[in-house]
């Protein structure tokens, strides 16, 4: 019996390092050091006699033999994940852990300032917000929910808004402004150094895409950065780097405060706003439930 606790727990890590693909992460989901969960792998594979996982100095996968383990017992771990959760539901208090994945602008302005209060009304509840600009897989990495542009949730989810719609800026500092010319047309933004969003699902980088009236355009830009995060596009347009393509809410406080300036204001496009996604197969959990509710946009 106890052979085989042993085995179950082990299975369990060998699963948690195959699907974050890093030890590093795995041995923070499960709470034990890296060095202590390296050893239970190679005694896994010891008993076994297989080789479960590749690693490299950069990367860790599995094996053609691990692959089919996450296949074949993948589904019954989380099955048994599924109805233990169930089990704590039947207490009186909404608990477990709550995963999502949403862009850093809308983790800073709309999913933490939401989830604050309620988090302090429920502390059985966790969340583990994790952020990226990736057109995520919600169900392949095991998220709860998802939070993107409405424009930009698949088909078949069951999605809720949780903001109005987003207005997205051309903004630059007074310094850059005042060695380039200000731009007049959309055309013009190519003959200026413009701070680039790279998105890591294709591995392109964000167009600009403008509106006016009827009038609607995609400007491929360059310039001599390029980021993955919004804040740091916001920063170095502060500092005189070039122009950026951010949320106006998110420049607003700085153009009222004379740090930038509107650019081609008239072409200011607007998106539908941040939506939470899941399937619709998936089980709703009381935690999961609140923080929907939560994050419910209320006109």
């Amino acid at each position: 019996m106890e052979r085989t606790h042993q085995n179950l727990k082990d299975l369990l890590a060998f699963l948690a390092v195959a699907r974050e693909r890093s030890f590093t992460r795995a041995a923070a989901q499960l709470g034990v050091s890296q060095s202590a969960l390296s050893h239970t792998i190679r005694a896994l594979e010891s008993r076994m006699g297989v080789r479960l996982l590749t690693r490299t100095t950069r990367s860790v996968s599995p094996t053609e033999t691990g692959e089919r383990l996450v296949q074949n017992l993948g589904p019954l771990v989380e099955g048994m994940e599924t109805e233990l959760a169930s089990l704590g539901e039947l207490r009186d208090k909404p608990a477990g852990t709550v995963r999502i994945t949403a862009t850093d602008y809308a983790a800073n302005t709309v999913l933490w300032p939401k989830l604050a209060p309620v988090l302090r009304e429920f502390p059985d509840i966790k969340v583990e917000i994790n952020t990226d600009y990736r057109l995520t897989d919600i169900a392949a990495e095991r998220f709860d929910i998802g939070v993107r542009l409405g424009s930009e949730v698949a088909r078949g989810m069951i999605a809720v808004r949780i903001a109005p719609d987003m207005r997205m800026s051309i903004v630059g500092s007074p310094s850059y402004l005042r060695t380039r010319a200000t731009p007049q047309t959309p055309q013009e933004l190519t003959l200026h150094d413009c701070i680039n969003l790279r998105l890591p699902t294709y591995g392109g980088l964000l167009p600009w895409e403008l509106h006016k009236g009827r009038k609607q355009i995609q400007v491929r830009v360059e310039g001599q950065l390029i980021f993955n995060g919004t804040y740091q596009i916001l920063a170095a347009t502060l500092d005189g780097f070039g122009l950026g393509y951010i949320p106006e809410d998110l420049a607003k406080p700085h153009v009222e405060a004379g740090r930038i300036k509107w650019v081609l204001d008239d072409w200011f496009p607007t998106f539908p706003g941040y939506h939470v996604y899941y399937p619709s197969r998936r089980q709703s959990s009381k935690a999961l439930a609140v923080v929907i509710d939560a994050l419910r946009h209320r006109v």
